[in-house]
């Protein structure tokens, strides 16, 4: 248990994604702190699962887009732990077109500030927040995770599930993730994991997967160049790998997505040429 002592904030924990990462830091021996906000019978699950873990847990309702709620989480991390080791800025907030629509319809009203706020803003203020806490600590690290959204925007097969808000938000990410690593460095490396399509979020087991037709699943995949979905746990790996092992890797911006981004384009044979 190579973390032991050490502690982590990982928002987010009570669904799919975070509740991957946050297992692989509590088999480590990290103690965690899970914010979290809606959700209530997934919440009933994380805190139930690590409840039986031999850690540390802090489990709270907190508006992570409402600065003057996150100081008051940290107060009570630093309370409770006297540092912070580990930041796993996992929060966003997309609506997907296929599931929600225009921004026009009535029931989006508040959609665009939403995906601002909890994909953007929210990041800012659980860094501007734990910053001094984590400062205090050797080899800290702030792992931030966006989507490749930021990069195809509302293109491609992938637009039924990114809207442009939510793809502007996530563009903006790696601004932030090279920003702070120049600002935390040399006491804190800060990386950005990149997310494609994952099951649980971009993926099958979502309201968005159900909605689309069997052609429009099978031009996501056509367009991935491993032909699949990723998956929690290797996206997990992945975080617990930059947070944890990559000591000489910060700025970095991390694109997992099994080759999506590249998948438009694919390498023709060479042709016999005219000589």
């Amino acid at each position: 248990m190579r973390l032991k002592g050490k502690t982590v904030l990982i928002p987010g924990s009570s669904r799919p994604i975070g509740r991957h990462i946050a297992r692989h830091f509590a088999q480590e021996g990290a103690n965690l702190i899970l914010p979290w906000f809606d959700w209530p019978e997934s919440v009933a699950e994380m805190e139930a699962e690590f409840a039986k873990a031999d850690i540390e847990v802090i489990s709270q309702k907190c508006d992570l887009r409402n600065i003057e709620s996150v100081k008051a989480l940290i107060r009570k991390v630093e309370q409770r732990f006297h540092v912070l080791d580990y930041l796993i800025n996992n929060i966003e907030r997309g609506g997907m077109p296929v599931v929600h629509g225009s921004y026009d319809n009535e029931h989006n009203v508040h959609q665009w500030e939403l995906e601002m706020d909890t994909t953007l803003k929210a990041k800012w203020n659980l860094f501007h927040c734990a910053f001094p806490l984590m400062n205090e600590c050797d080899n800290g690290s702030i792992i931030n995770i966006s989507s490749i959204s930021g990069i195809t925007g509302r293109s491609g097969p992938a637009a039924c599930f990114f809207n442009d808000g939510y793809s502007a938000a996530n563009r903006a990410v790696q601004s932030l993730t090279e920003t702070w690593a120049r600002e935390c460095a040399p006491n804190i490396r800060v990386n950005e994991v990149m997310l494609g399509l994952i099951n649980s979020r971009h993926g099958d087991n979502t309201r968005g997967w159900t909605a689309l037709s069997q052609q429009e699943k099978q031009a996501l995949s056509d367009h991935t160049l491993l032909a699949r979905l990723g998956t929690p746990e290797e996206i997990a790996k992945i975080v617990y790998f930059l947070a944890v092992e990559a000591t000489y890797i910060t700025g970095t911006v991390i694109r997992v997505d099994g080759g999506y981004v590249l998948g438009g384009d694919r390498v023709p044979p060479i042709p016999p040429g005219i000589l």
